[in-house]
């Protein structure tokens, strides 16, 4: 269902604002508009200027977006607004004409191959991930939940937008990986093979089995895979073993 927001009304914060793939969206209007201002990004996508500054310094701190000064012919009084362009790296992430061309390559290989070559290819993907993830991962401890900061950490720098948050109560507790972006979701949702190659990767990575809930190739919102965690130990049990009949005589 598309939400239509009437001339006038606010925009919808806990939903506009923090749905993970806002933040493409504003990557994209600085691709298409910029040099563009925050004021000027937040107008064209319905949202308020601060929430799409957060937004902004983000994808700077990621090295896809940088800031400069305005043209000479429009800066106005006062202090001048940064206005945004898209770095080099930038464009790597920007999707390109490649989704069409990497699905015809793995179909191609399908029909030439068969479907483990599909499988020995999404596997060898996910390997060289690994490879560059495990160090990293491995510095964080044997903690699973602090593995999973440090691959969620890995994964931001690759542009998976990923967050990860503790549920579960009781006796099954773990973290919830979120991805809100995949590169290659548009391949991926007819070849699951890749998916799978990711999940088998995270279990390596983290040294626990997790389970795939989610995933955008689907056609969820967001890419959500349970890591389990141990649970707190319960506390140590005190034994009350009631007085013998000599010893209440005793008191």
């Amino acid at each position: 269902m598309v939400n239509v927001r009437r001339a006038g009304q606010a925009p919808d914060l806990g939903t506009a604002e923090t749905d993970p793939r806002t933040r493409d969206r504003v990557l994209a209007a600085v691709s298409q508009h910029g040099p563009i201002s925050a004021a000027r990004i937040a107008a064209d996508l319905g949202l308020t200027p601060p929430g799409v500054r957060r937004h902004l310094d983000q994808l700077a701190a990621d090295g896809v977006v940088e800031d400069r000064e305005p043209a000479a012919g429009k800066r106005g009084r006062g202090r001048p607004a940064r206005e945004w362009v898209v770095t080099e790296a930038g464009h790597d992430v920007l999707p390109a004409g490649y989704d069409v061309l990497a699905a015809d390559a793995v179909r191609f290989l399908r029909e030439a191959a068969g479907d483990d070559a599909v499988t020995d290819f999404a596997r060898s993907r996910v390997a060289r991930l690994e490879e560059r993830y495990a160090d990293e991962i491995d510095a964080a401890g044997e903690d699973p939940a602090a593995r999973t900061e440090a691959l969620v950490a890995a994964l931001r720098r690759d542009g998976y937008a990923a967050t990860a948050r503790p549920v579960g109560a009781g006796g099954l507790t773990g973290v919830q990986l979120c991805q809100g972006h995949c590169p290659v979701q548009h391949v991926a949702s007819e070849f699951p093979e890749l998916c799978d190659a990711e999940t088998e990767a995270f279990s390596r990575l983290l040294g626990v089995h997790v389970q795939r809930l989610a995933t955008l190739a689907q056609g969820d919102h967001v890419c959500t895979t349970f890591v389990p965690t141990p649970s707190p130990a319960p506390p140590p049990s005190s034994t009350h073993r009631p007085p013998t009949t000599r010893e209440r005589r005793s008191r």
